[in-house]
């Protein structure tokens, strides 16, 4: 908690203008799972000092460009100089923590070849502020992030659960190599939510200290970081390089899946779906991959065909505690349903619970309003009815009237879960249909998907001739004299 009186006011966005801004590239695990990718450690870029801006100052759109994005960030101002500090020391070198948003122009992304010093160096593209407050009463683990466009929460994470590197981790890695200086900035990371604002739009972040999630008062907040976005009324000169956008750039930006698919995976996706789980797990066998198979869940959709990339929830146990901290409010569950993204699928780990819901209507609906194609839970789900008249599919183990606080916490999202005796990464495709669910790992997903589409026409072959009165007997399996007739058929129906 906060000692009274540390949170310090200033008019000023700093006590001084910073000597270096550094940025971190991905440090929340939504924003990793958004990119597909997790790092194994944190990687950094830069931002001049004249980017900094204060709250209300406008942020300007070259009128060129249409990519301007933000995204929310907790800032760390170095108070005491910082150089070769252990992990245990690094927060004592911190000053003062407060609100920032790291303003980009993803049109000149291109011209940057990773460095940012175009897109992300643009005067005024650092905001910060309002208020600073004081790091010494700070634990660094009781941070909230919220960002909102237009009055709307667009993005809340908290630093006990969301991160994916420690603030004092950034502190301690990046003086090992440097000196901070006091007053440099670190922007630690953005989580997901950020993406494309428009001229005339108004963004606001906040950091608050506080003990648990919703219901807990805040001990400490920076007040709201205020920041109206403009375009330029002056023309970019056309010296060196100029914007440039396509539509896989258009889909980063916003924030949407690795999308636009490469081709070779929308073809990938387009084949699975075609198939049955009944002929993937065939194929799945035949790799000896038994275990990618869900046991015991079935669809409040039988028609409905499901294949998409995982994001994953993990409920742990009931415990009293535990559920007042991490239970109420903009929670575990409810982040992960609104981080869901196209063609995304939320698989949920409930330990195989049945005594309790874990998902019911509303927020099945919301997940599909954001472009989910499915929901997976080894656990109950209440309002069946309900959720069987929706478009989505989900696949449970029962229904059950009680909401979840009756035998979960929601823990963590986009971690490596177990669900109906299966195991799932973040980002691994997962389908479903009426007979059940299957994962298919990535090194495989290729030659599984183009196996099975062999396979079904196979099978509809030897359906075509059982139907015409053929025996089993070399049919099914095909061999022999059927081998060739299969192969001359399969001719027949290319030339037609």
């Amino acid at each position: 908690m906060i000692r009274p009186g540390v949170e310090r006011l200033s008019e000023a966005p700093l006590l001084r203008a910073p000597g270096k801004i550094i940025g971190v590239h991905v440090n929340y695990r939504s924003r990793a799972a958004q990119r597909g990718s997790t790092p194994p450690f944190p990687t950094y870029f830069f931002k001049p000092p004249t980017t900094v801006a204060a709250s209300g100052d406008p942020v300007v759109r070259p009128r060129e460009c249409e990519l301007l994005v933000f995204e929310g960030e907790i800032a760390l101002v170095m108070g005491e100089r910082a150089h070769r500090v252990s992990l245990d020391a690094a927060w004592s070198h911190v000053g003062w923590v407060t609100a920032a948003n790291d303003f980009g122009l993803y049109d000149l992304r291109h011209a940057d070849h990773g460095s940012s010093a175009r897109s992300k160096g643009i005067d005024g593209y650092t905001p910060i502020g309002p208020r600073m407050l004081e790091a010494e009463g700070i634990d660094p683990a009781s941070l909230r992030l919220r960002s909102w466009v237009d009055g709307k929460v667009v993005q809340e994470a908290w630093t006990r659960e969301d991160l994916l590197f420690d603030l004092r981790l950034l502190v301690a890695d990046l003086s090992r190599l440097m000196t901070l200086e006091p007053g440099d900035v670190i922007l630690t990371g953005t989580p997901a939510g950020a993406g494309v604002v428009e001229p005339g739009a108004v963004v606001e972040v906040e950091v608050t200290v506080e003990g648990g999630r919703a219901g807990v008062a805040a001990a400490g907040s920076t007040g709201r970081l205020v920041s109206q976005i403009v375009e330029s009324d002056l023309a970019m000169p056309e010296v060196g390089a100029m914007p440039k956008v396509d539509d896989p750039l258009r889909a980063l930006a916003r924030g949407e899946p690795a999308a636009a698919p490469a081709e070779e995976d929308r073809s990938v996706r387009r084949a699975l779906g075609s198939v049955s789980t009944a002929t993937l797990a065939s194929q799945l066998r035949r790799r000896g991959l038994e275990d990618c198979i869900f046991d015991g869940v079935r669809p409040t959709r039988p028609d409905a065909r499901m294949v998409g990339r995982a994001r994953t929830l993990r409920y742990v146990p009931f415990r009293a505690d535990l559920f007042e901290q991490r239970g109420s409010g903009m929670n575990a569950q409810k982040r992960a349903v609104e981080s869901l993204q196209p063609g995304e699928v939320l698989v949920i780990e409930a330990r195989g619970v049945t005594s309790a819901g874990t998902i019911g209507d509303l927020l099945a609906l919301r997940a599909s309003q954001r472009g989910a194609c499915g929901i997976v839970t080894d656990g109950a789900v209440r309002d069946v009815a309900a959720l069987g008249a929706l478009s989505i599919p989900t696949f449970h183990d029962g229904a059950h009237p009680a909401v979840l606080g009756r035998r979960h916490v929601p823990w963590e999202t986009d971690v490596v879960i177990s669900c109906a005796g299966a195991t799932v990464q973040p980002g691994e495709l997962v389908v479903g249909d009426g007979d059940g669910v299957v994962v298919v790992p990535e090194a495989v997903a290729g030659a599984i998907a183009h196996d099975a589409v062999e396979q079904e026409q196979e099978e509809r072959f030897i359906a075509l001739q059982l139907a015409k009165g053929a025996s089993v007997a070399g049919l099914y399996p095909l061999s022999g004299e059927w081998r060739v007739a299969y192969a001359a058929w399969r001719e027949e129906e290319a030339g037609r």
